[in-house]
């Protein structure tokens, strides 16, 4: 079916690194993205402002991202702390993780962003080595907009997927009811916003609805982009939560932090053991304890095991070659990768994330050890 956009007020500006704008399409998107980063080197250029690396000014510029939308309020206090402590600057932007991988396979970036880990086909086109390096694990949540905002409504993996199929189409719904006895649900048409845009997001959301419901694996089935069913589209983790916010009615799918910091409720969801969980970072945590985790760092959290594990799971990760043709930039890269991995776990909690468990840690210790830049490795410590 032929999907339908919706144009959303913007949220508050300190849920994005840098401002952001709504394109109507990802070609648009990318130019404009790389526009931006022409004008910011051509600023430094004219003295009309000063970019550092590493505390130097000038030279080497600052150090440019751009992807997932899930992780931006981290990154953007990270980008705030790690300039206070370092005197590097990062400028990141919510594009969304499809966008993310475009564009470092573009090179247009320093380093791209995803909460997918990159398909076999999208590295190919990469055509040089490119390493994950997982940053923090997440939740996505189910979020709502009820009269009387009732909290922790409890929803099976089947609900969900009947939900966003179109097949539960009102919130009194026996399908509904039934796991929430005492909770009055109003007769109220249930109005489905899911991404509009390429998104980490979505496939950690599909990619758990296809683990779980057979005829969401046959029909949609998983990844950044899909056919849906039903529902409008906006664009970003934030269009998605100003459009529940605002509409009666509304579910969509969207990171934990915006949801909490919009005062959006969110739902239990039923897990392997069948429990009803929520979202909280612990029960993330819970996810990533059983993981098997591949040496090439790509995996997924959905779906996990353990009776306390919260289903809609995953990692976010940033992307960048192991090959830098800049010693400087390389260097910096490197510098400011090591910190987050370390220094940068303390801040995610606060904001509502899960820190990296130490195998992850070790894990992207090792895959920044092993980044270079002309005729030398990054050598970190």
């Amino acid at each position: 079916m032929r999907e339908r956009v919706v144009a959303v007020p913007r949220l508050p500006a300190r849920w994005l690194l840098g401002r952001r704008r709504t394109w109507s399409s990802p070609r648009r998107r990318l130019g404009a993205l790389a526009w931006l980063i022409v004008a910011s080197l051509a600023l430094v250029g004219c003295g009309g402002g000063v970019v550092t690396v590493g505390g130097q000014p000038g030279g080497t510029g600052m150090l440019v991202g751009a992807g997932a939308s899930l992780p931006a309020p981290l990154y953007q206090r990270w980008a705030a702390d790690y300039r206070q402590r370092t005197g590097g600057q990062v400028n990141y932007q919510a594009i969304g993780s499809g966008g993310g991988v475009q564009q470092l396979i573009a090179r247009t970036v320093d380093f791209g962003a995803s909460d997918a880990p990159m398909t076999d086909d999208e590295l190919a086109r990469a055509r040089s080595q490119v390493l994950h390096i997982p940053t923090v694990l997440g939740a996505v949540v189910v979020a709502y907009n009820l009269p009387g905002r009732p909290a922790g409504l409890r929803l099976r993996p089947a609900v969900v997927a009947g939900i966003f199929l179109g097949r539960i189409t009102r919130w009194n719904d026996p399908a509904i009811t039934a796991d929430n006895p005492g909770v009055a649900l109003p007769a109220m048409v249930i109005s489905v916003v899911h991404r509009a845009d390429g998104s980490g997001t979505t496939s950690i959301f599909t990619t758990w609805l296809s683990s779980t419901n057979p005829e969401w694996h046959g029909r949609v089935g998983a990844g950044k982009e899909v056919e849906w069913p039903t529902g409008i589209g906006a664009k970003g983790n934030e269009g998605v939560t100003a459009f529940v916010r605002q509409t009666p009615g509304a579910i969509g799918y969207v990171e934990l932090a915006y949801a909490r910091h919009n005062g959006l409720p969110v739902a239990a969801i039923g897990n392997r053991a069948g429990r009803f969980v929520l979202p909280e970072p612990q029960a993330v945590t819970a996810a990533a304890a059983g993981a098997t985790i591949p040496d090439d760092l790509r995996f997924w959290l959905v779906d996990a095991p353990g009776a306390q594990a919260y289903p809609i799971a995953g990692a976010t990760w940033l992307l960048v070659y192991t090959q830098q043709g800049d010693r400087a930039k390389g260097k910096a890269l490197a510098e400011f990768l090591w910190w987050a991995v370390h220094d940068g776990q303390a801040l995610a909690p606060p904001l509502l994330y899960a820190a990296l468990p130490p195998s992850l840690i070790a894990g992207a210790e090792r895959k920044i050890r092993s980044i270079t830049w002309p005729g030398k490795p990054a050598g970190m410590s």
